[in-house]
């Protein structure tokens, strides 16, 4: 993998750059849907394509569980399994073990879980989940780290933050003696829950570590949105400039033009497809909830800027007449809708900051979706 900063902003730490991997070339900043078990909900990778999507991000916890490393193995990796020849980014399923598991000891070693399925007993350690991602085969794999919830106190912040660290270390002299850097890079994850010194000791001690990027967890988990600002300017500051940087589980176009601001280059989040699936739709000027009885006899499209094959298809009453009887087309067309937003959002803010506008770009959605 290779990153180059191809463009910045004059004004702000925005920059676009070019992430190269074994399977093409992803322009930054970038959002990555998210295909948990291997595909996208209610999308197939044929749309994914269309979009104009380069990468996507897939679960090591979930497919771990379900279908398994032995089928996975046997299909020559997750890119032939689920048909997809861009760039994958895997989590390492720390979060979802901590988060879904029945039972969850953890250990120094590692994390001893019960499956959320069936209860059945298993062990994540630093270098099983990277010999996991091996074979899944994707082009960026994540670290094991622990992440906590919101709020949490500072001892257990702390001693996850230790963990987190102790893990990284490992993972990296792993990776280093066993693994072929070229084709598999891999990503440290910074912790410290809400706590600015315990972020600034966590990201000084993975970057003396030197990893191929950086990403920042344990945020857009409950807590404020000041405090998700106040986190991300303090970690910021304190990785460095010509690494990747990736901000966990954020989706909301405002906190991704914030991230951006402060020099933030990926980012992944199943908010964009999740409301798509209740009926919320994002647009150029604001959420549109498509369940609203105003929509009934609306015969415009859902947003006349907007050039998807929805918006050019369907009106408005006939997305709210599809989702109100429970069409599968609905969650189809919503969730394209939604992802397509996504890539051209992506697309103007890389526009913007190579033609030195991303100050009026972001003072538009600003205005846009400020009061939401």
């Amino acid at each position: 993998m290779k990153f180059q900063v191809i463009a910045g902003d004059s004004d702000t730490g925005a920059r676009v750059g070019h992430l190269e991997t074994p399977h093409g070339t992803v322009t930054t900043p970038v959002f990555m849907p998210v295909a948990t078990r291997g595909a996208i909900r209610a999308l197939s990778i044929r749309d994914i394509e269309e979009i104009g999507f380069e990468i996507v991000l897939s679960n090591t916890y979930h497919l771990y569980i379900r279908p398994g490393m032995e089928v996975i193995e046997a299909e020559g990796g997750l890119h032939r399994f689920m048909h997809y020849p861009g760039t994958i980014l895997t989590d390492s399923g720390g979060y979802q073990v901590f988060s879904l598991s029945n039972l969850c000891t953890v250990h120094e070693a590692g994390v001893e879980f019960r499956s959320h399925l069936d209860g059945s007993a298993h062990f994540f350690s630093p270098e099983k989940v990277l010999d996991l991602q091996r074979i899944i085969g994707s082009d960026i794999m994540m670290v094991l780290d622990h992440c906590v919830p919101y709020p949490s106190t500072r001892e257990h912040a702390e001693a996850a933050v230790n963990r987190t660290v102790s893990w990284a270390r490992s993972s990296i002299e792993y990776w280093r003696r066993a693994f072929d850097s070229e084709r598999q890079a891999l990503f440290a994850i910074l912790q410290g829950s809400v706590f600015d010194d315990l972020r600034v000791s966590c990201a000084e001690r993975l970057v003396e570590m030197d990893f191929p990027g950086y990403a920042i967890g344990g945020l857009s988990v409950g807590e404020p949105a000041e405090l998700y600002r106040e986190m991300t300017d303090i970690s910021l500051q304190h990785l460095p400039d010509d690494k990747p940087r990736y901000m966990m589980g954020v989706g909301s176009p405002l906190e991704i033009l914030f991230a951006v601001s402060r020099g933030v280059d990926m980012f992944d989040c199943v908010m964009p497809t999740r409301i798509a699936r209740n009926g919320t739709l994002y647009t150029s000027r604001g959420r549109v909830n498509i369940k609203s009885s105003r929509y009934a006899s609306d015969s415009a499209p859902l947003d006349d800027r907007c050039d998807c094959y929805v918006c050019r298809s369907f009106s408005r009453s006939y997305l709210r007449h599809i989702f109100k009887v429970g069409e599968i087309a609905s969650l189809i067309y919503n969730s394209y809708h939604n992802l397509f937003f996504m890539r051209s959002f992506m697309a103007e803010i890389q526009e913007s900051i190579r033609a030195g506008r991303f100050g009026e770009v972001y003072r538009k959605y600003e205005s846009i979706y400020g009061n939401e």
